[in-house]
């Protein structure tokens, strides 16, 4: 495959790899550079992708975006006791026009999807999440989205799209391929009631920054379910980032960010990952090493991953039936992790959106619940979905 819109990792950030300890990730990653071209792909597992398209930004105003404090910054950490090969395989510059950028987008992600390696794209505005979305057309009948942001970026779906408004165009433009949508730590005051009660109407998932923040493993089966993780890095709280990335006081820490991105890593249905909102400072130090660590988790819980969904043999899982009214639940535990899921049955006469049983992500505390005679509200939202 021809990636002739990828510009290679620029000579500064070599030379400082050159500088870095043998150990070093810099040394043990596949790059692209300028005298050696685009790597061979065979045997990688994930890929980092810099995209320098910001101009959909609604606070836009000509500056540009560049990456390479990022990569010195996660060049010099060293790596876990990993076995899977990484590549960088460079930058997609700013296209004639953002449609421009957006297919190019579309076509990196597609050609490393079908070879079954993950990218990992670094991104200017968040609605390049739109791109990835769409990359996932002819790949995927039904694709789940969670977005870990202070904001829906619902707007107005009738506009050109911006950053503030791509996620109405997922929900309103065909293909119709979405199937769930979940907003991790949104914060409420900067979201109009509207909006709130529009991802309610739509069955759509959204936790509140208190929800998760007090309890960072419920976010745990929700990424289990995502194909495409997209975090805005507008979600962390002022604090912890550099003085251009500042946003609002209240926002995940980084422990909880990096947590976030681990458990992104380790569900195996999450084949993109992408972090979002970069805005590059004069002392770039916090951010560009929070973005590297978030990174370097993620890759940790990629080689963390353990093939325990498969339901077949009766050895490596317990089914449980739970009846709560008129309805049957059906639970499964994995022996091998003790993660839960949940059937989300096939409805004979109706349109299911999903064309067969599927198993929906869920905690241990989802079929206490059920025992209790309460119905969880995931599958119930779930089964709305699949059958409206």
């Amino acid at each position: 495959m021809n990636f002739n819109f990828l510009t290679p990792v620029s000579d500064a950030v070599l030379a400082h790899n050159e500088l870095t300890a043998q150990q070093s990730l810099g040394k043990k990653i596949k790059i692209h550079s300028r005298q050696n071209g685009i790597p061979d792909l065979e045997g990688v597992k994930m890929a980092i992708i810099g995209v320098k398209e910001n101009r959909n930004d609604v606070n836009y105003i000509g500056s540009q975006i560049n990456f390479d404090t990022i990569r010195k910054t996660l060049y010099t950490l060293f790596p876990g006791n990993w076995h899977t090969t990484l590549a960088d395989l460079g930058d997609i510059e700013p296209g004639e026009s953002v449609e421009d950028t957006y297919f190019a987008i579309r076509t990196a992600i597609a050609v490393l999807y079908e070879k079954k390696i993950i990218p990992i794209v670094l991104g200017g505005s968040q609605d390049l999440t739109y791109a990835n979305y769409r990359a996932y057309d002819d790949l995927l009948p039904m694709v789940n989205i969670a977005s870990v942001d202070t904001n829906f970026d619902l707007g107005d779906a009738s506009l050109p799209i911006k950053n503030n408004s791509y996620v109405g165009k997922v929900i309103v433009e065909e293909p119709y391929n979405l199937f769930n949508y979940a907003t991790i730590g949104y914060q409420t005051y900067f979201n109009s009631q509207e909006e709130i009660d529009l991802i309610e109407k739509l069955y759509f998932e959204a936790y509140r920054l208190g929800e998760i923040s007090g309890n960072i493993n419920k976010v745990e089966p929700l990424l289990r379910d995502a194909h495409i993780v997209s975090v805005d890095l507008k979600a962390v709280r002022a604090s912890e980032v550099s003085d251009n990335q500042k946003y609002s006081p209240n926002g995940f820490s980084g422990k909880e960010i990096c947590a976030i991105s681990r458990y992104a890593g380790i569900s195996n249905k999450v084949s993109s990952f992408g972090i979002y909102e970069y805005q590059g400072s004069k002392n770039d130090s916090a951010t560009s090493m929070l973005v590297a660590q978030m990174i370097w988790y993620f890759i940790e819980g990629v080689n963390c991953r353990v093939n325990d969904d498969e339901f077949n043999n009766e050895k490596y899982y317990q089914k449980y039936n739970v009846l709560v009214e008129d309805d049957e639940l059906i639970f499964y535990k994995s022996l091998k992790t003790g993660r839960w899921w949940i059937e989300i049955p096939f409805l004979p006469n109706v349109n299911n959106k999903l064309k067969k049983h599927t198993l929906l992500p869920c905690m241990h505390s989802d079929y206490v619940l059920a025992t209790q005679g309460e119905i969880p509200e995931r599958w119930f939202k779930a089964y709305r979905k699949n059958s409206f």
